[in-house]
């Protein structure tokens, strides 16, 4: 949406005063003018000197670069988001490199696991387990109309596990992404935690914890929840975008399958992270010159991040002239058990669609000597488990492997970008789940970037909105994944970068958001007519951080 898009509800009185300096989403702080203070009711209310918006993002860096450590700057940077929002998006948005692993991975993680120590301010609706029955009232306490909803249950917070409602940080993180790289207006944007409990014992015994002090909710009573939470945020919020986000594995796929095609949902685990992890391999094979049917991917992890991307890859295969089977054998996995093959009786049926006609092989090490893959991906959360050796043995089988490690936070990374160069010789097409810095091996100096999903689903989530999408496809997301890799730069590509850079992500998001709006259109999944100008249609909706006068 413009910068202009009305905020309040027709008929609702523009505020004054204090309630004008409380509302983040209209207040300007030292920036109002002495025409506005005395039109709004704010003089005296604020110190004499007017600061323009430059002036005030100049002294909120000057103390945040000062703070001792990424956590205090998240705190700092949470409580200007919860004061004044057009001054923390535009700081977040002219400052993206800097920002966003404040703002979102790798810091979040640690913001959620002491979530319930530092919180300021609530955002957001928790629907708690107790809240059945009463969720549409719920809904109707948010005072906007909300466009995009992003709901966790706190479950499988990025690779740090169950969180509970400590997890709330994901979903304001993930919508700070969708205003600051695609312009989506944070009036829209809802953040929804269903609060089902949590089997961490640890959170159960904090003091702390913000949330239901009681085990996971299971089986037909958790259905019925998220059934009566679905529902209800259709009727509040007609047309809502739902991004379902860190469901574990059993709760993910099934919830995806049962709404996908009732409503404007997608999940971004499984989804998002197939497709930047398929623009990344594009990327990559423009260096190597190879074919995408000519690749052999070999995945550590058999859940919804490694399914999500090996159905997005074989689709890809498919389209260029390759069976379905044959592409689907080109995918192995390897989970806690070893190499996923037909011979086990423990496999879902997702798993089962990837099982390799092998001999089981138990370790990661003999599955990359046995299969032999071109690429290596990394989505487990499990540490360092790209080893030197399994590095080495890459490097041998191919001229230029492709090593993407994309688990976060950095923790759980399954080797740091110095160790993929070092240990392939300089060789390796590498990517990300969290932030590294560049590396310098053989006097060459490489530029690792994040495969990380604010590539993709701010983009999926502008085209969807500008052209009220109905559903959210498949399609959609390889249209975006192409349109990612088209947007990578041969000066990208020369010091080993296979995403573009992120101070370019609001360009690269209004291109996805055109590719997938094109596609809503195409297949009549848009609610309004095409229009003549798809580009400029979107880019229209796009949210400018920057003051604007009230008087």
């Amino acid at each position: 949406m413009r910068d202009d898009t009305p905020i309040r509800a027709a008929g609702q009185e523009f505020p004054h005063g204090l309630d004008l300096l409380r509302d983040p989403l209209l207040n300007k702080g030292t920036a109002f003018t002495e025409r506005e203070r005395d039109a709004l009711g704010l003089r005296g209310l604020l110190p004499p000197h007017v600061l323009s918006q430059d002036e005030q993002a100049e002294r909120v860096l000057s103390h945040l670069r000062r703070l001792p450590d990424d956590l205090e700057k998240y705190i700092a940077l949470s409580a200007l988001h919860d004061r004044n929002e057009a001054l923390f998006f535009r700081i977040v948005c002219d400052n993206i490199d800097e920002m966003q692993p404040l703002i979102y991975t790798p810091t979040v993680g640690l913001a959620c696991q002491q979530y319930g120590h530092i919180l300021q301010r609530s955002r957001g609706l928790f629907i708690g387990a107790n809240d059945r029955g009463l969720i549409a009232q719920v809904l109707r306490n948010w005072p906007h109309r909300a466009g995009i909803i992003v709901v966790s249950d706190g479950e499988r917070i990025l690779g740090l596990g169950d969180l509970g409602a400590n997890g709330m940080g994901i979903p304001v993180g993930k919508l700070s992404l969708y205003t600051a790289c695609a312009g989506v207006h944070p009036a829209l944007c809802l953040p929804v935690m269903l609060d089902v409990g949590t089997n961490n014992t640890g959170l159960l015994s904090d003091p702390f914890y913000v949330g239901l002090r009681q085990r996971r909710l299971r089986g037909a009573g958790y259905d019925e929840l998220v059934e009566e939470f679905i529902t209800a945020a259709q009727e509040a919020f007609p047309g809502v975008l739902i991004q379902f986000e860190d469901f574990a594995n059993q709760n993910a796929f099934r919830l995806l399958n049962k709404y996908r095609d009732r409503s404007c949902i997608f999940n971004d685990d499984i989804q998002g992270t197939a497709a930047v992890a398929l623009a990344g391999i594009l990327s990559a094979l423009r260096i190597t010159g190879g074919s995408l049917t000519d690749q052999k991917l070999l995945f550590l992890g058999a859940g919804e991040a490694a399914i999500g991307i090996a159905n997005l890859v074989v689709s890809a295969m498919v389209a260029q002239g390759l069976s379905e089977p044959a592409a689907r054998a080109r995918c192995g996995m390897v989970d806690s058990r070893g190499l996923v093959v037909k011979s086990r009786a423990d496999l879902s049926e997702e798993k089962r669609r990837y099982a390799q006609d092998h001999a089981p092989v138990g370790d990661f090490l003999e599955a990359v000597k046995t299969l032999r893959p071109t690429a290596i991906i990394g989505v487990a959360a499990v540490g360092g488990t790209f080893t030197e050796d399994v590095l080495r043995e890459m490097a041998l089988i191919n001229q230029r492997p492709i090593v993407f490690s994309l688990s976060n936070p950095t923790s759980q990374s399954e080797c740091t970008a110095e160790e993929a160069y070092r240990h392939t010789g300089g060789r390796a097409l590498f990517a990300c789940g969290s932030p590294f810095d560049p590396v310098t091996v053989n006097a060459r100096t490489f530029v690792p970037r994040q495969g990380n999903n604010s590539y993709i689903f701010p983009g999926v989530g502008l085209g969807a909105i500008a052209s009220r999408a109905r559903r959210i496809t498949d399609e959609m997301f390889m249209a975006a994944a192409h349109t990612l890799a088209h947007d990578v730069t041969e000066s990208d590509l020369q010091p080993g970068s296979l995403y573009p850079a992120l101070p370019r992500i609001r360009e690269v998001s209004a291109h996805i958001g055109t590719a997938v709006a094109r596609v809503a259109y195409r297949n009549g999944l848009a609610a309004e007519r095409e229009p003549e100008d798809i580009p400029a249609h979107v880019t229209s909706q796009m949210y400018d951080p920057r003051y604007r006068s009230y008087v």
